[in-house]
């Protein structure tokens, strides 16, 4: 269930409109990992919506929560980080969701700890779980929003290390509050209001 508490609320009526995609890899030694910034970033949505993510479906962990007035999939993939894109696509088969009304979230390694971007489209920027969308979609062109995690403390560190190392407790405020920062992002973005959110948290 992640971090953050929640209490039990109906699900949402209705079709499911968009996907929220958030990455990072199955298993208790993953989970609070800076690779597991998607992920934590779904908890926290989760939580604000009191949905419940733990409905295996689509090679994920999913649950629903009505956002902006649109009914959404909340999506935790557990195909491991560089296979990603075969839950987004399963999923977006299924419901018919372009890619206009998905939003993945994930980390960044090029972006300093409590900052975050949003993009409507663009490269995944050696992200591989993007890698793995982008090649599976045939597209770039779905919203993203990038959890900034901090460089590598020095050049010669070993990047896949890096990413999977834990956030420290001087780290964690400041992140936990940029997963905040997600989550109102993306009401903003389900809203169509995806410029309003860049300008808001870029």
């Amino acid at each position: 269930m992640g971090i953050f508490s929640r209490k039990k609320v109906a699900e949402p009526s209705g079709p499911v409109e968009w996907l929220i995609v958030g990455l990072g890899n199955p298993g208790a030694k993953y989970l609070y990992t800076r690779h597991n910034s998607g992920w934590l970033t779904i908890d926290n949505i989760a939580s604000k919506y009191n949905a419940e993510v733990k409905r295996a479906k689509f090679k994920s962990m999913t649950g629903t929560a009505e956002i902006s007035g649109k009914k959404c999939l909340l999506m935790k993939p557990t195909t491991m980080m560089n296979n990603s894109g075969e839950a987004v696509v399963e999923a977006m088969n299924f419901y018919k969701i372009p890619l206009s009304r998905i939003i993945v979230i994930s980390d960044d390694v090029s972006l300093d700890i409590g900052r975050m971007r949003i993009r409507k489209k663009g490269s995944d920027g050696g992200q591989k779980g993007l890698r793995s969308i982008i090649t599976l979609t045939g597209s770039d062109e779905f919203s993203r929003i990038k959890i900034g995690v901090g460089a590598k403390p020095h050049p010669d560190y070993d990047m896949a290390a890096w990413v999977l190392s834990e956030f420290t407790e001087k780290e964690k405020p400041e992140v936990f509050d940029t997963f905040c920062r997600a989550a109102e992002a993306v009401a903003l973005m389900v809203d169509g209001r995806t410029d309003e959110a860049m300008n808001k948290f870029n």
